[in-house]
């Protein structure tokens, strides 16, 4: 009696599941709109990303989703929250490179199935960069001790902390790990960052050996800040900044981080020296950037001229007309020496502001972001993302991905067929990583939120996304490689 029992209860739990493996036999097509969170529908996505797990918000009883492609078989599952099996997404992707990945929602109400609008997007053939490092922090701009450097796999949901400002950080004694950079998408395993406060420092890390320098010297304004590893010499181009922050009381921009000096200097890695680029006392240069061949380096500009004694007050004051235009020097590879300046970007003759040049792999387009003021654009709602096509000069806003909030770092994908970067869309206050397909020809696909196994995950995030890097392979770097490696003593850059 009890078996029979146990065998009831069995069928009652199981007969139920076996009813939505299958689509509904008879169901009435709506037109309502179909709410997913995040909206991933008419993106274009790599064929290698992770599952893009949603939830349904429009209300039912009952949910039955299936994703398709051309070939294979579908995906089908139940419930109002889509978790996607890692196996079977990977298998179907696979399949169909280039093809249309269709998913199709079905809701139960009152007793009637009904089917919304299809989705439809595309499968590109082309994959993404396997990792992306990024900088995860609070957005509280005096408090960085809970800020980690994190890596994430972009096949799968594993995230690394790379390291965090609470390895060594403590009551008294205060860390910040930012800046850091990849020579060439790290295919050779060469990476730099800072370490401020407690053991501060430049880290260096070549074939697996780490390396403490300190790049501050008395001959330039400020320490190392903004840096650019050249994709194939030991050389790593960086801005000296002295950086101040200007707090608001009644805009909605918070913050204003503003230089009151700042020029460029080149540290090459195997001599240990560091030269100047450009040191001039009027004009403001910072965030550096090679092309990718290593024969130009581009970055903002801005001309300033204080006429008070108090630097700081002035800037502080007159912060809203400093406005950035985007330059590049040619470098001599050979010699190691730059050549005269050429302005890419006027952006001041429009009364606009240009900073954070990057240029795709194959040398053809430059992106970058354009405010009204400044150079620190990741706190600017007037910031969009612009596009230069550089064999033609023309340029545009890049109106498919921008949005009425920050749009600011990005970064091209190794085969350039990918543009990672921030935003606030979503709410305002918090930057997100997004995606975007480039077609090679000056047009991105709509961008979707970088996806989580939990999707709910950016709403119970209470920190930032910024400065994401791709690399094609894991960083070189561990905690326990970097607290070790502060413990050896800090070698000095020469002049």
């Amino acid at each position: 009696m009890k078996a029979y029992l146990k065998s009831l209860l069995f069928l009652g739990l199981f007969l139920p599941l076996m009813a939505c493996t299958h689509l509904p036999d008879n169901y009435t097509k709506t037109n309502d709109t179909l709410r997913l969170k995040p909206d991933y529908s008419g993106v274009t996505l790599p064929c290698n990303i992770a599952p893009m797990n949603f939830d349904i918000e429009n209300e039912a009883d009952q949910y039955i989703t299936q994703i398709r492609s051309t070939h294979g078989k579908p995906i089908i599952l139940t419930g109002k929250g889509v978790r996607i099996n890692m196996k079977k997404w990977k298998k179907l992707l696979e399949a169909n490179k280039g093809e249309r990945l269709i998913v199709e929602v079905y809701a139960k109400k009152n007793g009637s199935w009904v089917r919304f609008p299809l989705i439809k997007n595309v499968i590109a053939p082309e994959p993404v960069d396997n990792y992306v490092v990024y900088r995860y922090i609070a957005p509280l701009y005096t408090l960085y001790e809970g800020m980690s450097i994190n890596q994430r796999n972009l096949e799968n949901f594993d995230v690394s902390v790379l390291y965090d400002n609470r390895n060594l950080s403590t009551d008294e004694k205060s860390q910040c790990v930012n800046c850091h950079s990849f020579q060439n998408y790290n295919k050779n395993g060469s990476m730099q960052l800072h370490l401020r406060g407690e053991n501060g420092c430049t880290l260096f890390v070549r074939n697996g050996k780490y390396t403490k320098i300190n790049l501050k010297n008395p001959a330039f304004v400020g320490n190392a800040v903004y840096p650019s590893w050249h994709p194939t010499e030991n050389v790593v181009a960086y801005s000296v900044n002295v950086i101040g922050q200007n707090f608001y009381t009644k805009k909605l921009d918070k913050v204003e981080v503003l230089d009151e000096k700042s020029d460029l200097v080149l540290y090459d890695v195997d001599k240990n020296r560091i030269t100047p680029i450009e040191i001039s006392g009027n004009w403001l240069e910072t965030f550096p950037y090679w092309s990718p061949d290593g024969k130009y380096l581009y970055y903002a500009s801005a001309y300033f001229n204080p006429t008070s004694a108090n630097v700081e007050v002035e800037t502080i004051e007159k912060y809203a007309t400093i406005r950035y235009n985007l330059v590049r020097k040619a470098f001599n590879t050979t010699t190691h020496t730059f050549g005269q300046t050429d302005t890419v970007v006027s952006a001041s003759s429009i009364g606009k502001s240009a900073t954070f040049p990057r240029v795709s792999p194959d040398g053809r387009y430059l992106l970058y972001t354009m405010a009204d003021y400044g150079n620190f654009h990741i706190w600017h709602r007037s910031s969009d993302l612009y596009l230069m096509d550089l064999k033609t000069r023309v340029k545009r806003n890049v109106e498919e991905i921008n949005s009425p909030e920050v749009e600011s770092y990005h970064s091209w994908s190794s085969n350039g067929k990918w543009v990672i970067f921030s935003s606030r869309r979503e709410d305002a206050g918090y930057t997100r990583l997004y995606l975007t397909y480039f077609d090679g020809n000056g047009h991105f696909s709509k961008p979707f939120i970088l996806p989580q196994k939990d999707p709910s995950f950016y709403e119970r995030s209470f920190k930032s996304f910024n400065v994401p890097e791709f690399i094609v392979k894991p960083a070189p770097i561990s905690k326990r490689g970097i607290l070790k490696a502060l413990k050896d003593s800090t070698r000095n850059a020469n002049l």
